[in-house]
């Protein structure tokens, strides 16, 4: 089992009053293991295939992470950002399963606490 340590984002929609919302993102970095490794390509008909993997991540959470689970947007794991499909609360960890990559806004750091 691989050790995993890196970004965890983090997304809330903020009110920015006349019912206009932005997505605003913010990371903390976590510690963890890689529970399974695995690498799909979707070919769709497209000229270039889809890259997704099927990879599942267990942090170890804390306070923020067992309140903010269902805000989970991506996680960062070998070199790029992942986009995070489902998590699994399994007290003391969150098991983050991952898809394809994350497109969005990387967001700025957060203090871990």
């Amino acid at each position: 089992m691989a050790r995993y340590y890196g970004k965890v984002g983090f997304g809330q929609a903020q009110n920015q009053g006349n019912g206009v919302y932005s997505g605003d993102i913010a990371y903390r970095y976590y510690y963890g293991d890689v529970l399974s490794n695995y690498r799909n390509t979707e070919n769709d008909q497209k000229v270039n295939s889809d890259l997704t993997v099927s990879n599942s991540i267990s942090i170890v959470s804390d306070s923020h992470a067992n309140e903010h689970f269902s805000a989970i947007r991506y996680v960062e794991w070998s070199g790029a950002l992942w986009k995070v499909t489902s998590v699994s609360v399994e007290s003391p960890r969150l098991i983050l399963k991952l898809g394809g990559r994350y497109n969005g806004p990387e967001g700025t750091a957060a203090v871990n606490s």
